[in-house]
């Protein structure tokens, strides 16, 4: 065990004893060091000013992302390199292209949110060359502009991508060093304490188990999307906590299933979704920003049991099942069994979720809906899957699961009677959205009223039908209220 956190700061290493769970990575960035480049806005990882890229050791390397330096805790950054915008530089060490670009087509107007979008756009252009409006879009996806307007900067990142130069960039001249740098740093556990506060990094997933055994109520972090919050807005005491971001990154594809390790991110699944689930890839990039997807992970999105949870529908409707371990004892559990009521999961105290196993079912009809006031990078009012197997005309199996309804994740189980046996028609499919009425209760909150989720679930089946029989006819009800 080492009582030290060390990371890499722009070209700086960076050793620290006393650092508390609930200190942030931005804190420190602006408080500690003055890295005041990095913007503060909304605390909770919506307005992307507080963009930094962070690069990370994996099987394929380092790999550089941008993340919100607001809700990432500073313990979970033991062996990785933080990129500020301070560190940016052109070959002749004037500005960078990214920069240069946005001066040269007047992408920033107050400038507050400037760093983080150019921050964005570098992760970017570092991942993707020949990006086009598509690929920047979604890069921009995390970080809002409310004066100067997107266009102007969607043509600064293109006018950057088409004049090149990512091999000359520091970060690629020098990433062979920096990974040996890194690596050099993850030897170990690592416990940290300021104060009462105590942060735990495991050094494997056996040593994770160890110490969930030893500290069965402790706070496990893996991406920070959501606990970041616990801290910046509802000052929640976290300690001990223990910082798990790192492990359980396997990734396996058996025949018509995945099998995913619970630490594997939304952006490192979203290629596997895009070929093996396409029905859902355009649900997937709704997921938060192009940040949350680089820090949450499908395990988490599980384990915190919220009823409004972007993948459980998905996932419960295609049948997924999850592997809990405590110790060295593993069980296997339905996905749909796990959540048994609010705040309450199938999950003993010191068990965890490990591994997430997804049946792809190629031969069925699918589809992946995400209700919400703002397109991208909002919270769920009503998420839905479907999962349909049809012979001869005939619906055999049906599974629907809503998020948003309910308690919990849930099956619409007397829609899924309506439907079940049927004809593939739209009267079938009328007659599930009447049912679906009965398999719910849900409540008014500032997302959503009952009766327009009500109505909302009922119009699902109704566009579900319409997209699986005329797949050329275009359906826009992704866009909420308003639409």
């Amino acid at each position: 065990m080492k009582p030290e956190l060390r990371f890499l700061l722009n070209d700086q290493e960076i050793r620290l004893t006393e650092v508390g769970a609930s200190d942030t990575l931005l804190d420190h960035l602006r408080i500690a060091r003055r890295l005041t480049g990095t913007k503060e806005g909304c605390a909770e990882g919506d307005c992307g000013a507080c963009t930094v890229l962070l690069g990370r050791l994996t099987e394929d390397g380092l790999v550089y992302e941008p993340i919100n330096a607001c809700i990432r805790f500073l313990a979970s950054c033991h062996a990785c390199h933080v990129v500020t915008v301070e560190h940016l530089r052109g070959p002749d060490g004037g500005l960078h292209p990214i920069q240069k670009a946005m001066v040269e087509h007047h992408g920033s107007q107050c400038g507050f949110c400037t760093p983080g979008i150019v921050m964005s756009l570098y992760g970017l252009w570092m991942s993707d060359p020949q990006a086009g409006v598509t690929q920047i879009e979604e890069a921009l996806q995390g970080n809002l502009c409310r004066c100067t307007g997107y266009e102007p900067i969607v043509k600064a990142a293109l006018a950057a991508g088409r004049q090149g130069g990512q091999a000359m960039d520091a970060l690629a001249v020098e990433r062979d060093a920096v990974a040996a740098r890194l690596h050099a740093m993850r030897e170990g556990r690592v416990e940290l304490s300021k104060g009462d506060e105590r942060a735990i990094i495991p050094a494997d997933v056996d040593d994770f188990a160890a110490v969930l055994e030893e500290n069965p109520d402790a706070t496990i972090v893996a991406g920070a999307t959501d606990v970041g919050l616990w801290v910046t807005k509802f000052l929640r005491d976290i300690s001990p906590a223990v910082f798990i971001g790192h492990l359980m990154k396997g990734i396996e594809v058996n025949g018509d299933e995945i099998r995913l390790g619970a630490g594997v991110t939304y952006s490192e699944a979203a290629p596997l979704i895009a070929k093996h689930i396409p029905a859902a890839h355009d649900y997937w990039l709704r997921i938060g920003g192009w940040q949350v997807r680089n820090m949450g992970t499908i395990g988490a999105n599980i384990a915190n049991g919220s009823p409004i949870g972007d993948t459980p529908p998905l996932l419960i409707a295609l049948g997924a099942r999850i592997v809990l371990r405590k110790g060295a004892v593993r069980r296997e559990v339905a996905l749909e069994d796990f959540f048994i009521d609010y705040g309450k999961q199938d999950r003993a105290p010191g068990e965890f979720v490990e591994e997430v196993i997804i049946p792809t079912r190629p031969q069925a009809k699918l589809a992946a809906y995400k209700i919400s006031k703002r397109r991208d990078s909002d919270i769920t009012a009503v998420a839905a899957g479907f999962c349909l197997s049809v012979e001869n005309g005939i619906i055999t199996q049906a599974k629907v699961a809503f998020g948003g309804m309910a308690a919990i994740p849930k099956r619409a189980a007397k829609a899924e009677a309506a439907l079940t046996g049927q004809p593939f028609a739209a009267d079938s499919f009328d007659a599930a959205a009447r049912a679906v009425a009965e398999d719910f209760q849900p409540l008014s909150d500032w997302r959503a009223s009952a009766e327009y989720r009500q109505v909302i679930a009922a119009n699902l089946f109704r566009r579900f039908w319409l997209e699986q029989s005329e797949p050329d006819l275009p359906v826009r009800l992704q866009y909420a209220v308003g639409e």
